[in-house]
């Protein structure tokens, strides 16, 4: 069993700023060292955007809690330089089994083209995910980039001034004072912040539970996802297995809504559910469990004048899915670069209102998707039951009503379709790359494409000529030229220039598509770029 939970990876120290005669003011103040906080402040970090990051805890989260990872995140985490360690520490996989009864009624592949540096998923415990993390922020602080990281920092009270949001800290030695022109809360589904600004959510509790098991054993499941309805060893209710590294193993039980928690996560009632499922002579340690309720739910607006929210703080989805996590990492890839903009006064503060459009579509994206699982995996009704079971008989002989079957539908990149940032798009071109799209990745003659593309604003033009450098209204632009010559096997074209014979993206510093035209005009680019940074007139 991994003991990294129970070791202080950021102990609380005495700070400076504890001792100054005035409260100190930081541009940017991250609540929450969990993943989507650290990761927040390395993106601001790596931007050289002075961030302080702050929590009551000083270790990594007890228990796996969140495991799979999917290629966009793992993309943005390349990006954020803590991509590989994760990869190579995960179990990559890719394919699903669905079972009902006792046999299995179809599988399917998330990812079943080639020419991708990502898998389509990784399973890692979070503690592993925060622990690279926290590597990364101390591999930045040695290179000298401004980030801190604060353990043992609890936040008792925030005040929203004009100019700044005024905090006071708790800590071993007593409160202080600190002052931010931005705050990012990242406090979780609980989010502290969010209570003492008096905001809730708005959304949905399904009436189910689900008991999480994470053992330890050797077993000898090949590496999917495998899920069941209704199965011998808990009728009328659903299961669902996923391998982690170290030989752990997730195990969903659901349990129904009525339900005595306490009774439930006794060690003696966890061993005869695992052991009705995995046979009578199962060896096993285990090494976490808990029970967790479905939750639909957002906040009205994920920011409120200098506060952001970001990750559970703004959105709660249920597990199933992937959809947690993930769609935090996409928060804070689509939050960094506009606030560092606005913090060099090259975008206006009303660019921030782009967030809440954007992060709030990609969370009603979610929120159904997951409603959805959730009303098929727990029907709600005899006639639901019923309709939901005719599916699954017949998705084992009919492909076409696989599509139906909802076992909790994985997380994809959200597309941001109608976004006040879009710019021009062009006829002919793949949908799948339109403005508002993240970028997809392809194999290059000298790497991946996506690896190419930092943390700025670039102009890739395929078989087309655009400048090497450009600026903007202050805001720098870089060209990337790429021939289909050494697309061998046609990813290129295929995902990026369709009908066209050439073309020109104007990618944003999140690796989503900005706009996009045939060939590259200077007045064109400029009114698409001011466009994406809320500028345009």
């Amino acid at each position: 069993m991994s003991k990294i939970f129970e070791t202080p990876l950021y102990p609380y120290t005495r700070s400076t700023d504890q001792d100054a005669a005035e409260p100190a003011q930081h541009p940017v103040i991250v609540v929450g060292a969990g993943p989507i906080g650290l990761a927040a402040a390395i993106d601001l970090a790596m931007q050289d955007v002075a961030v302080v990051v702050v929590d009551d805890n000083d270790k990594v989260s007890w228990g796996s809690r969140a495991i799979c990872f999917a290629k966009r995140p793992l993309e943005i985490l390349d990006r954020l330089g803590c991509g590989d360690p994760m990869v190579d520490k995960g179990v990559m996989w890719n394919l699903g089994k669905v079972y009902f009864d006792e046999r299995q009624v179809f599988g399917f592949n998330l990812l079943p083209e080639d020419g991708h540096k990502r898998p389509a998923f990784i399973n890692l415990q979070q503690y592993y995910f925060e622990q690279y993390l926290i590597d990364r922020v101390r591999q930045l602080q040695a290179e000298g980039k401004p980030i801190e990281l604060r353990g043992g920092n609890k936040v008792l009270e925030v005040a929203q001034k004009e100019d700044c949001v005024d905090l006071t800290i708790g800590t071993p030695d007593g409160p202080y004072r600190l002052h931010a022109d931005w705050l990012i809360a990242c406090d979780g589904a609980a989010s502290p912040i969010r209570n003492m600004m008096g905001l809730d959510f708005v959304g949905r509790v399904f009436e189910d539970n689900f008991l999480i098991a994470d053992v330890i054993m050797d077993a000898e499941f090949p590496t999917e996802r495998w899920f069941w309805f209704d199965p011998p060893f808990n009728r009328g209710q659903s299961a669902l297995l996923h391998k982690q590294p170290d030989n752990v193993w997730r195990i969903d039980f659901q349990l129904g809504w009525d339900i005595d928690r306490d009774e439930e996560l006794k060690a003696e009632n966890i061993d005869r559910r695992l052991k009705a499922m995995l046979g009578e002579d199962i060896k096993y340690e285990l090494e976490w469990s808990s029970i967790y309720t479905f939750q639909c739910r957002r906040m009205d607006r994920f920011h409120e004048g200098r506060v952001i929210f970001a990750g559970d703080a703004a959105h709660q989805v249920s597990p199933f899915g992937a959809r947690g996590a993930n769609s935090g990492l996409q928060d804070t890839d689509n939050l960094g670069w506009k606030l560092k903009l606005i913090l060099d006064g090259k975008a206006p503060e009303s660019l921030l209102d782009s967030y809440d459009v954007e992060r709030i579509h990609g969370a009603d994206e979610n929120i159904l998707n997951s409603s959805r699982s959730t009303d098929f995996i727990t029907p709600k009704s005899e006639i639901s039951r019923i309709f939901r079971d005719a599916v699954l008989d017949l998705s084992e002989r009919y492909e076409a009503t696989r599509p139906m079957v909802n076992s909790g539908r994985l997380s994809v990149p959200c597309t941001y379709d109608g976004s006040p940032l879009n710019g021009p798009d062009c006829d002919g071109m793949p949908e799948r790359t339109r403005p508002g799209s993240p970028m997809v990745d392809a194999p290059l003659p000298n790497g991946w494409l996506l690896d190419r593309l930092g943390s700025g604003f670039y102009l890739v033009a395929i078989d087309t000529d655009v400048p090497e450098t450009l600026e903007i209204d202050g805001v720098g632009i870089t060209g990337l030229r790429l021939s289909t010559d050494g697309d061998a096997d046609g990813y290129l074209h295929q995902r990026y220039l369709g009908e066209a014979k050439s073309a020109v993206y104007l990618v944003r510093p999140d690796q989503h598509v900005a706009a996009r035209w045939i060939s590259y005009d200077e007045a064109e680019t400029a009114g698409a770029l001011r466009k994406a940074i809320g500028r345009s007139r």
